[in-house]
This record gives structure tokens, C-alpha cells and sequence, in this order.
């Protein structure tokens, strides 16, 4: 828009004014709009300044959006993440509302959700993320953010230079019994297409005699954000290491498939093997930093995918999260310390 939204409304301010408290993101209280249209026109004449301030932040907080549907939120998103992003090799599973719109994950409700970065290990990934709570839950279940630069400040020196020379490497089997299916995680059935998207992409792949899939990749864990500069840790190590399964399953699956072949796995990509010790570490740099906001209905979350990171709190009773994807990233444009491949080397026992 051209036109500033206080200009055509008196009553409204042009810019929000955002809270800093401890513990929470940056948070703004949207002005009481009568309709969607109303709200949708006010967002899309804060370009510069919702650019800014996600610099600045990593992740913004809306709270008091009449936002109570799927098709409401779909319209939000079109006004501040026109640029779609398709979901690539899946990770969890997931529901489509439709329209690129999806729920934030369907695990369930008392299993918590580590932190990550969307689509950290594709080559091109979401650059911003849009969540909308249409249905508050009783308890917990917040999404957690954590600002991937403090994150990168807090991890002891010698685990990031491994990073930063090596990279991480990942491993994953697609079954429909232990994880996702390959056919839900490459949304085909047809075997040459997963084979052709894992030459285009730097996915190393092998079929195993009962059909199920393995797959490995090297890629960078830390990167610069193409808009700022800013270095920060960005990857999916503790999400998918086996050390952050229960104790109880892990040995269970491991007992029953061995050590290579659990349905995910991560490393160093210097041939060395992911510690428990080191996992806590990593989490609990994750943890010093994370931020969250008990949900409510019509909050919105942006989230800047490559500043910050996110998860999901354990919760009880209904919960509607849905989420959007856009400004798709390049890979190449990150400065990766690291060359992506599709080979890793094996950790030592």
C-alpha cells in the first residue's frame, strides 16, 4: 500500500508499538478492528517496518487478530507472506487445510517438539514461517521461539568450530512403521521421482528389499542470514539426534532395526558421533534463549526461519495451530561454511 492504514483510519496508529518483556518475544497488541479487511489493509502498510523489527527480533508477536478460520488466516498470509514455500521431505506429519495452509504438527499432545529451523537440511527452505492459534488449548502447548544468534553465543567454542569446519550430517529411513512414509515425505508414489529429487538436491538415497527408503546428507549447521549479515545456528542436530528419543524407545529401536538404521540419526560430519553430552549442551543454549506466549485466539507468530528457531510445548486439550511457509532461501545465499553433499562419512563407534 501507499497510503499509511492511520491515514485512511485516524484512530488507528501507523506503526505498532512493541513490548519487550523477559521471557517473551517481541509482542504487539493489534488495534480493535471491526473486520478482516480492516486488519489485512493496517498489516500490509507495515512492510519496512515488520522487516525491521523481524531483523531485529527474529520473531513477532500479534495478539487481537480477527483471525478465527482457515480462510481468514490464509488471507493474513497473503498479506505478509505472499511468496509461498512447498514443505520438502517432511519431517512430521502433518494435515493440509488446503490452500498452503497446514497444522503445525499432528504428534501428540504430551510429546514436546525441539527446537529446530524449517527445512534446515533442504537447499532451500522457508525464510519466513506464519502460525495463527484458531483454537487455544487448556494448557501448555505454546510454540516456543529462540534466537538462533544468541544460541550460536551460548554453545561452548569447540563444539561450533566442529560445526563450522565439518558441518552435520543426516541419516533417516522412511517407513510407515517407525516415521513418515516416503511417499508422505516426497508426496509421490512413484520411486523414479524421489530418486530424481534426491539427485537435484544432494540427498544420497538406497531402497531397501521390504521398500523402505534410507537417505543421507551433509549440510552446513551454521549460516549467515542473507538480509543482515547476522551468523547463527542453524540446524537440525538435537532434533533428530537418537539421544533425544526416550530412552525406553531408543533402545527399543534399536534392539529391533541396530544402531543404522533408527528412523533418524545425526553427527558431526567429521566422522564423529553426536554425545548425549554434547546434545545437552546444545539444548540447553536453546533453552537459555528460548522465548514463548501462551496462545490465544487470533494471535499470529512470524517468524524469521533463519534467525530463529522454534518447537512446541506438551499440551492438554484442544489445540488448533495452523502454520504457513514463504520467501523461499537459497542455500548458496547463506554463506554455508560448509559445501552441501549428498555423501556422509559413518561416525565411529
Amino acid at each position: 500500500m501507499t497510503t499509511s492504514p492511520g491515514a485512511a483510519n485516524p484512530g488507528v496508529p501507523s506503526t505498532p508499538t512493541w513490548h519487550l518483556a523477559e521471557g517473551k518475544p517481541a509482542t504487539t497488541d493489534v488495534p480493535p478492528f471491526d473486520t478482516l479487511d480492516e486488519a489485512c489493509a493496517w498489516l500490509s502498510g507495515l512492510g519496512t517496518e515488520l522487516r525491521d523489527r523481524l531483523h531485529e527480533h527474529g520473531a513477532l508477536y500479534f495478539r487481537g487478530l480477527p483471525v478465527r478460520s482457515v480462510e481468514d488466516f490464509a488471507r493474513v498470509r497473503d498479506v505478509l507472506v505472499p511468496r509461498r514455500t512447498p514443505y520438502r521431505e517432511k519431517a512430521t506429519p502433518r494435515s493440509s487445510f488446503g490452500d498452503d495452509v497446514y497444522s503445525s504438527t499432528d504428534l501428540p499432545p504430551s510429546q514436546a517438539i525441539r527446537m529446530h529451523n524449517e527445512n534446515s537440511y533442504t537447499l532451500t527452505f522457508p525464510g519466513l514461517l506464519l502460525f495463527a492459534c484458531l483454537t487455544a488449548p487448556a494448557e501448555g502447548g505454546a510454540t516456543p521461539v529462540a534466537d538462533c544468534r544468541e544460541v550460536l553465543r551460548r554453545l561452548p567454542a569447540g563444539l561450533v568450530e566442529r560445526m563450522r569446519a565439518h558441518g552435520w550430517a543426516l541419516t533417516r529411513h522412511y517407513s510407515e512403521h517407525i516415521s513418515v512414509s516416503w511417499q508422505n515425505a516426497f508426496a509421490t508414489t512413484d520411486r523414479a521421482e524421489v530418486e530424481q529429487y534426491c539427485a537435484d538436491h544432494l540427498v544420497s538415497c538406497a531402497w531397501g528389499d521390504d521398500g523402505t527408503l534410507r537417505t543421507a546428507q551433509l549440510r552446513p549447521g551454521i549460516v549467515r542470514h542473507p538480509g543482515t549479515g547476522d551468523e547463527v545456528w542453524f540446524n537440525h542436530l538435537a532434533f533428530w539426534s537418537s539421544w533425544s528419543l526416550d530412552d525406553e524407545l531408543r533402545e527399543a529401536l534399536t534392539d529391533e532395526f541396530g544402531p543404522d538404521g533408527l528412523p533418524f540419526e545425526t553427527a558431526f560430519a567429521d566422522g564423529l558421533p553426536f554425545t548425549r553430552e554434547e546434545l545437552d549442551l546444545v539444548n540447553a543454549a536453546y533453552e537459555a534463549a528460548t522465548v514463548r506466549h501462551t496462545w490465544q485466539t487470533g494471535d499470529l507468530l512470524l517468524v524469521d526461519n533463519i534467525l530463529t528457531s522454534h518447537g512446541r510445548d506438551p499440551f492438554r486439550g484442544d489445540r488448533k495451530i495452523v502454520v504457513a511457509m514463504g520467501s523461499p532461501v537459497d542455500l548458496a545465499d547463506c554463506s554455508p561454511t560448509v559445501a552441501p553433499a549428498a555423501q556422509v562419512r559413518r561416525a565411529a563407534a
